[in-house]
């Protein structure tokens, strides 16, 4: 209790020595109350039977709806949609942390080789920029591309083979999914392992060449243990969200020719809540999905530091 005191008491009197940094500190809790504490109400529709006419207002709904426990989620896992849409997931998200996952460590290390400035900065300019395009742009330009009468059907159709469905072809558009993801995406993550490269000691790179280590050996002996650190802060980021793979992504590319296979958690809550209007069951999933994301990324950093001595906190 005494320290518990004392701990309290030293905060105060931190706080009263830098008021001007926890006034800065307002505007940023006030956006967290507002958008992400103030909502967490609504998780009680998972566990009612929601009528959006029940009350005066969604919120007053919410209070007066009857209360029926965990039926709404006895529902979901008794669908088949639901089996369906979580291997979806789980099978996109798999095959972009495979596919897509060391490509920008692997960019950052070239990048970083580049001797000429302009051209680095060139480079790093064109791997980046996809990054600010939205995902309805993406769209657009891909489809131009490989659409059934883009620029990649012609030259084929041009050379006398079948053009290929690759918006509409269910073995073809999770690979269309992972690589426009990787073409947007790259770029970003490739700057975090940038920043993480230029912060390792270049007195390390010295010592390292004076021992006789070529390029390859600094690149192994140094870079990567330098980057460790970042890679794995940004693995364990992408466990914990693998159950969520794109929401815009997928529901711009995606028709319903694809949806046996590209139709996945986050747009089927879209089209129960926004489609047919099921409230209860859509929060449900919602709820499963957060769950199951924190279970992950505890279980990833819990991991990460028994084996590695690495993680998060």
């Amino acid at each position: 209790m005494m320290k518990a005191k004392q701990s309290i008491g030293r905060f105060f009197r931190y706080v009263r020595r830098h008021p001007m940094m926890y006034l800065m500190l307002i505007p940023g809790l006030f956006f967290l109350f507002i958008y992400k504490f103030a909502p967490l109400y609504g998780i009680l529709i998972a566990f009612k039977d929601y009528n959006i006419f029940a009350g005066s207002n969604p919120i007053d709904a919410i209070a007066k709806s009857p209360w029926v426990g965990f039926a709404n989620f006895e529902r979901l896992f008794k669908s088949s949609e639901f089996i369906k849409v979580l291997v979806n997931t789980l099978i996109i998200n798999g095959m972009k942390i495979l596919f897509l996952f060391p490509i920008p460590v692997i960019c950052a290390i070239l990048l970083n080789e580049i001797r000429n400035k302009a051209f680095r900065k060139l480079s790093q300019t064109a791997i980046y920029v996809p990054y600010f395009f939205s995902w309805v742009v993406v769209f657009g330009i891909f489809y131009s591309l490989f659409g059934s009468y883009g620029v990649v059907n012609n030259v084929i159709a041009a050379l006398g083979h079948a053009r290929i469905k690759f918006f509409t072809d269910t073995g073809i558009f999770r690979w269309l999914l992972v690589f426009t993801e990787g073409w947007k995406e790259i770029g970003y993550n490739t700057v975090i392992y940038l920043a993480a490269i230029t912060g390792i000691d270049i007195a390390l790179y010295e010592a390292a060449s004076v021992d006789g280590a070529n390029k390859w050996k600094q690149i192994w002996h140094v870079t990567m243990p330098g980057l460790l650190p970042t890679i794995v802060l940004m693995f364990i980021l992408k466990v914990g969200y693998i159950l969520d793979t794109g929401f815009e992504q997928v529901l711009v590319f995606y028709n319903p020719a694809v949806y046996d296979v590209a139709d996945i958690i986050q747009t089927y809550v879209y089209r129960l809540g926004m489609g047919q209007m099921d409230f209860p069951l859509s929060t449900a999933l919602g709820l499963f999905n957060s769950v199951v994301a924190f279970v992950l990324i505890v279980s990833a950093n819990m991991i990460s530091k028994k084996l590695i001595h690495r993680s998060i906190w």
